[in-house]
């Protein structure tokens, strides 16, 4: 689903993207070609990997763009644009090259994962919509991948539509969510929109409504005797709770021959309170009632709650996951890395006392290594655009900061991670459904070495640079000596 099609978002730019297009134009410099490089810097939360989305949304994005007359009006009240600028925004059409990850590819610093090649005043002007697309659906999902590995093949499901940051968050969190392997959301629309499956009971009020909990929780059984889980805490979960639940299981639902699907705990010492629930319904005939845990959980209270030895089954989970709250912000940048001189390209760089913001010249290709034994990723190797790279090696890399470190594989499947999803302005990709997306992104977490994906300081995977590409870089340092 286009979510972008009834909002024609096309002046969702940061202003000076706008003033600078307005300057190509007024210097001829307007049909300058021009790359820039989405990429990021720092692993949210400290982790080993990311995982790339919104592509999708960045795609649909780039395939509306166009300014209406409102746009251009209100440009013109501003009175500091030319009207040959605003002719040329009533006559915009996208013509640039665009390559990128496919989503639900780890992804690591430093590395292209979108390049747009094409007049640099097309090129500047998707600055903002391709990093909100790619830095925010990237961040839910990486953080969705954390959480869904602590609880080691239990269900995740997302809770969070009500915590988001605004309606396009809670919906495209939810995406995102599901890409990174949560089962599915509390977020309706997102089902419809996007076919993550639409998850939920009942809340508090349901129960606080009735006269009694029992009469609360069998009404709501006569309603769904068939996928009927049971909010165990408003008052006391084990005096009343579960008590209650188990009576109106013994009263209604197997008169009618069904089972429960289970209870969910919100509030109180959830490992504790897990245990004992666990020991009373297997002892009224239900061990297949499952227990659902939620309450402001993350990666690290689930998989505290499991050395514990609770007796979870599922787990929901909301703010800490739409908003990724322990580290928020994912940082990606867009970056010019090469400008169109007599024919060619010329390299740029971008140089900062913080060795961290200095940037990698070039058009480049992301190449990725993999053991041809046992399939998992080893190394990314950066190299320029036209490089020869072979397919299977041998392949040198060298750490591009401590260069006396080097390793040679001659045994592994060297492949392209970047893909052609614009071709001259023209979409020439098709974004996979999202259940092959998840799929994908399931693949090649487990693709990854374990420790790789430890929360703790975990094993830094190497991305490298072809000796050509760092030796051009080593050459604009020189250049522009700080």
């Amino acid at each position: 689903m286009d979510w972008n099609k009834e909002r024609n978002l096309t002046m969702l730019v940061d202003f000076y993207e706008l003033t600078m297009a307005n300057g190509y134009l007024q210097k001829g410099m307007q049909n300058r070609r021009a790359v820039f490089d989405m990429f990021f810097r720092k692993i949210p939360d400290g982790g080993g990997f990311a995982i790339c989305a919104g592509l999708e949304q960045t795609i649909d994005y780039l395939k509306n763009l166009h300014f209406t007359e409102e746009d251009i009006e209100y440009l013109r009240g501003k009175k500091i644009f030319a009207e040959s600028f605003l002719d040329w925004l009533r006559d915009f059409h996208f013509s640039c090259d665009v390559w990128a990850m496919p989503e639900g590819t780890p992804i690591f610093p430093n590395e292209p994962v979108v390049t747009v090649e094409g007049p640099i005043m097309e090129a500047q002007l998707v600055e903002t919509m391709v990093l909100l697309s790619i830095n925010f659906q990237s961040l839910v999902t990486t953080k969705a991948s954390r959480i869904v590995r602590a609880a080691a093949g239990r269900p995740v499901m997302e809770f969070g539509s009500r915590r988001a940051q605004s309606y396009d968050a809670a919906v495209l969190g939810a995406r995102a969510a599901y890409i990174g392997g949560c089962s599915g959301t509390a977020c309706a629309i997102a089902d419809r929109e996007y076919q993550t499956p639409a998850l939920g009971t009942m809340a508090h009020s349901w129960v606080q409504l009735f006269d009694s909990e029992y009469e609360a929780f069998k009404a709501y059984a006569e309603v769904y005797p068939d996928s009927c889980t049971l909010l165990v805490d408003t008052y006391n979960v084990l005096k009343s709770g579960i008590p209650n639940a188990i009576k109106v299981f013994d009263e209604v639902l197997a008169p009618m021959g069904y089972r429960p699907k289970g209870v969910r705990i919100d509030s109180g010492d959830i490992a504790y309170l897990s245990k004992k629930a666990r020991k009373m319904l297997d002892a009224a005939g239900y061990p297949d009632c499952g227990i659902c845990a939620s309450n402001s959980l993350d990666e690290y209270l689930i998989r505290d709650l499991l050395l514990q030895g609770a007796k979870i089954d599922s787990f929901g989970v909301g703010e800490n996951l739409i908003t990724s709250k322990s580290d928020p912000v994912f940082g990606g940048v867009y970056k010019l890395v090469a400008v169109e001189e007599d024919g060619r390209y010329a390299p740029r760089i971008k140089l900062s006392e913080a060795a961290e913001k200095i940037t990698t010249p070039c058009k480049k290709m992301v190449y990725r290594l993999f053991n041809r034994e046992s399939g998992q990723a080893v190394a990314d190797y950066i190299a320029l655009f036209d490089e020869e790279v072979p397919e299977t090696g041998p392949i040198t890399l060298f750490d591009p900061i401590n260069t006396w470190k080097s390793k040679t594989f001659d045994n592994v499947e060297i492949r392209p991670m970047l893909v052609k999803v614009f071709d001259k302005g023209r979409c020439c990709y098709e974004s996979p459904d999202i259940e092959t997306i998840k799929a994908t992104c399931a693949a090649q977490v487990a693709g990854l070495w374990e420790e790789v994906l430890r929360f703790e300081n975990p094993h830094r995977y190497y991305v490298d640079l072809s000796q050509d590409l760092w030796t051009c870089k080593q050459r604009l340092l020189a250049e522009h000596e700080l």
